[in-house]
């Protein structure tokens, strides 16, 4: 009507929210109270590899900050890790020579033997594990023995079950076979049992796929194969069920822990083991992971340390009890430098 005043618009009232989730965002000690996953050291693996030979650490180029290390370097690095708070070491080998049958792999003198009794004298309490395999070792690199071109699997569980028996001998904790190979746990423990090895655990790589991401690695253990691939044995990384199977089997066969590799391309198969086993399960953020990472750091695309927190943090928030990383020295010393 003419000379009536409108009423001033009235703002909205503020809807009620009873659920607010961002209270328990607000501040870093808030989100650290109420933190549903950690990243404890302690279950951080750190892989070594041993070379022959003499001399310091040898560079890997391709893993930046990696190196290669003789038996004489072993015990002041394990001495160094066990100060820095590294709890366990993966040893890899780096054969001495190589041959069709990878023979140097079970050698009671061999790198890998010898770098566990340096480590046992200089750092008795760190837990050493030992990867069990014939690829660095064979003059074909493959992981098993090969006849007319085929890698013959029972022939090379016979093998696996020898190297087995010569890191435990050497006094290695737990052995970890990662052949890929059809009844290898039950092989090896069947060899540690009769060789008087009753209480070396296995770790087994139950499902370790085909992956495009070993290439660092297999520079770092000159360990790429001379013809083919390795998909006649290692899985198909397009199947879940079938990763299911493989560590059904090896948990049927006796091993103590079972592992998923590659890590990050593997969550949904730690969540499905998770809900499905009861036996402790490991992961290894392996070495294209890790120097993709790097390569993103050197271009300034990521932060390292948030980066490695966070793919760390989403392994270990799938499932997996273990790590295994090349980043355990780094996160040791972050770690340090917050206390």
């Amino acid at each position: 009507m003419p000379g009536r005043r409108r009423s001033a618009s009235r703002p909205a009232p503020t809807p009620v929210l009873p659920v607010r989730l961002r209270r328990l965002r607000r501040t870093a000690n808030l989100r650290n109270w109420v933190a549903e996953t950690e990243v404890e050291l302690r279950r951080l693996v750190y892989p070594i590899f041993v070379r022959p030979g003499r001399g310091g650490p040898e560079p890997i180029p391709s893993m930046p900050g990696v190196d290669r290390h003789t038996v004489r370097d072993i015990a002041p690095l394990a001495r160094q890790l066990d100060k820095e708070g590294i709890r366990s070491v993966l040893v890899f080998g780096v054969a001495r020579a190589k041959d069709a049958e990878g023979s140097d792999a079970w050698a009671s003198d061999g790198l890998v033997p010898e770098a566990v009794r340096a480590i046992k004298r200089a750092a008795p309490g760190l837990v050493v594990v030992t990867d069990v395999c014939l690829c660095a070792y064979t003059s074909h690199g493959h992981c098993g023995v090969v006849r007319k071109g085929a890698v013959l699997n029972d022939a090379s569980c016979e093998r696996l079950g020898r190297v087995a028996v010569a890191h435990a001998h050497a006094g290695a904790d737990v052995v970890a076979p990662s052949a890929m190979m059809d009844g290898q746990v039950a092989r090896i423990r069947a060899a540690l049992d009769a060789a008087g090895h009753e209480e070396t655990a296995i770790l087994s790589y139950s499902s370790k796929h085909a992956s495009a991401f070993y290439g660092p690695f297999r520079d770092a253990e000159r360990s790429t194969p001379a013809f083919g691939d390795r998909r006649s044995y290692q899985m198909d990384f397009r199947n879940a069920r079938e990763a299911m199977r493989e560590m059904e089997c090896d948990a049927a066969e006796g091993a103590d822990i079972l592992m998923v590799k590659p890590a990050l391309t593997s969550l949904d198969l730690l969540a499905r083991a998770r809900k499905r086993f009861l036996l402790p399960l490991a992961a290894y953020q392996v070495s294209g992971e890790y120097a993709m990472l790097k390569a993103a750091v050197a271009r300034g695309v990521v932060e390292e340390r948030a980066a490695v927190e966070e793919t760390l943090g989403a392994i270990r928030r799938a499932g997996a009890d273990l790590i295994i990383t090349y980043f355990a020295r780094d996160f040791a010393r972050w770690s340090r430098e917050e206390r």
